[in-house]
């Protein structure tokens, strides 16, 4: 069956521009690093997906530093980055996304409103969502997130699992609460106020539980975690507990189920082998819990370990045949694998239209 997929969450920019991460691989060419290229993407039926500027620990990069390390199941909680590395990496990643699109003879679209979304689906145009994952290349007074906006950013995470001005992420911890620290900063409650009032979609899912509940307290757009699962089925401090659940369905928000295999495993094991079932597990859970019209798809590709059978963005076909052996109609498919995306961005987005 073929479906467009519209994907809540991937790295690949990072993954495309650190030679270490991505093996200077072109995104232009199939390969067999990573999880996304046009090829692939094309393959599997990915129509559009939100592409993250993020800036990494500064381990990964000529700034130097140390990258987080691992204990057992869990990660000791990052370190702050520096504002003028964030804006710098930041910059670097939106260069190399327009420099995509400009090279890409029309196939790659940065979108700004639904109606360009849409397009993208029809035609057969990847459509780019901007995104940025943790809001450190923006500074107090807030001009930054005027001038990435004007540059086409629609999506943004306030953290991502170390803490900023603005909030404090949830550190990897497992078996864990999200419930780790405080919550939004005075800075961070006008970041909020500020995404509302450019339609911007505020992502929460790297915050913790404090922080999302400030989200939930101040917007008035609907609650969105782009890249999580459900922690009744794996008790990561990065899934979403039952009551932050019927919390986004109450706003007429969506949760984008994560393949990252850590965050859907029971046991909180990385294992490639994890099979892709687990998936359709987290999705059948939210979508019972509450509601088809409130779970949706938030890979994380190249930007995590997936299940094996998974793969990639060409073994999106698999996973919808999956959730469809699961019991899901070809309604209830459409929602899961786009129409909920569209519905949630259109109502964040309204007035960009």
């Amino acid at each position: 069956m073929h479906v467009p997929v519209i994907d809540g969450h991937n790295d690949t920019l990072l993954n495309l521009y650190l030679p270490e991460r991505g093996g200077g691989r072109s995104f232009f060419s199939e390969s067999d690093i990573g999880h996304i290229d046009l090829p692939r993407a094309l393959s599997g039926g990915l129509a559009a997906g939100f592409f993250s500027l993020f800036a990494p620990q500064q381990a990964l990069n000529i700034h130097g530093g140390r990258d987080i390390a691992f204990s057992g199941r869990n990660f000791r909680t990052a370190a702050p980055i520096d504002f003028r590395y964030a804006q710098d990496m930041t910059n670097a990643l939106m260069a190399s996304l327009f420099r995509i699109v400009s090279t890409s003879s029309g196939q790659v679209k940065i979108v700004h409103d639904t109606a360009e979304l849409t397009g993208c689906i029809t035609s057969g145009v990847l459509g780019v969502i901007m995104h940025l994952e943790g809001a450190e290349a923006i500074d107090p007074r807030l001009d930054a997130l005027e001038v990435l906006y004007r540059a086409g950013l629609r999506s943004l995470g306030i953290t991502w699992s170390r803490p900023n001005i603005f909030g404090s992420g949830v550190p990897f911890l497992f078996p864990h609460s999200p419930d780790t620290g405080e919550g939004l900063t005075a800075y961070g409650r006008d970041l909020v106020r500020a995404c509302n009032a450019l339609h911007i979609l505020i992502d929460c899912a790297h915050l913790n539980e404090r922080g999302f509940w400030d989200v939930a307290s101040l917007t008035r757009a609907p609650l969105v975690a782009t890249h999580s699962a459900a922690h009744a089925l794996c008790p990561s401090s990065r899934n979403l507990t039952d009551k932050q659940l019927d919390a986004i369905k109450e706003t007429g928000g969506v949760v984008g189920v994560t393949f990252f295999v850590r965050d859907l495993h029971p046991e909180g094991k990385t294992e490639e082998n994890t099979s892709l079932v687990e998936i359709v597990h987290h999705i059948d859970y939210i979508a019972s819990r509450i509601g088809i019209d409130h779970v949706a798809f938030g890979s994380d590709f190249d930007g995590a370990v997936v299940p094996k059978d998974l793969g990639d963005a060409s073994g999106l076909p698999r996973l919808i045949e999956a959730l469809e052996d699961h019991g899901f109609d070809h309604e209830s498919l459409g929602k899961i694998t786009h129409g909920n995306w569209m519905r949630v961005l259109e109502k964040t987005w309204q007035e960009n239209q």
